[in-house]
């Protein structure tokens, strides 16, 4: 009896029927996950929107960057997050990757030119990092230890985490809004 349900098993369809039932729910949360960060960015393109060249490049007191070099480092920190580590050159140009990776700080003004090539690059490689994931791109990932006290060891798992850290510097933004807005 069990052999006849292993012939019929094969010899269906059912399987690519239970494949299908396992991978459609990933696919559709990491698609969650994209959504997210189409959102994200969006939000943070609004916002820088709503100020001037100087605004975007000014540090209020208290603080040691501003609502640019914010945006800047989450557009890098993506890149680095899930292209770098997937041993895959990053999308943006690499002056940008050294202005705004983890532990720099606005060493100067940014520029309009600068700022709206950041603003492009939010939307491109948002799209294109959802393109390259649904391809089956990312075939593998150098595990990486976050100062949040995470270890990134997939892509599915960056791509999430960069949501988080996205979420965390665009409520640093608001903050920043609200001291040069006051």
């Amino acid at each position: 009896m069990y052999k006849d349900y292993v012939l019929h098993f094969f010899s269906s369809n059912h399987i690519f029927t239970t494949l299908e039932s396992i991978i459609k729910p990933i696919i559709y949360t990491m698609q969650n996950h994209f959504e997210i960060l189409k959102v994200t960015r969006e939000n943070v393109i609004k916002l820088i929107d709503q100020f001037t060249t100087d605004q975007l490049n000014e540090i209020p007191a208290g603080f040691n960057n501003n609502l640019i070099w914010n945006a800047g480092h989450i557009l890098v920190t993506q890149q680095l997050l899930c292209y770098r580590l997937s041993n895959f050159e990053c999308l943006i140009e690499e002056k940008h990757l050294e202005l705004f990776c983890k532990g720099t700080k606005p060493e100067g003004d940014i520029s309009q030119g600068d700022i709206d090539y950041i603003k492009e690059q939010m939307r491109i490689t948002t799209d294109k990092l959802e393109a390259d994931f649904m391809s089956g791109k990312f075939a593998g990932y150098n595990n990486y230890p976050t100062s949040y006290g995470v270890t990134l060891k997939t892509i599915e798992e960056a791509i999430i985490f960069n949501n988080v850290h996205e979420g965390l510097h665009y409520g640093y933004m608001l903050a920043l809004k609200n001291k040069i807005t006051a």
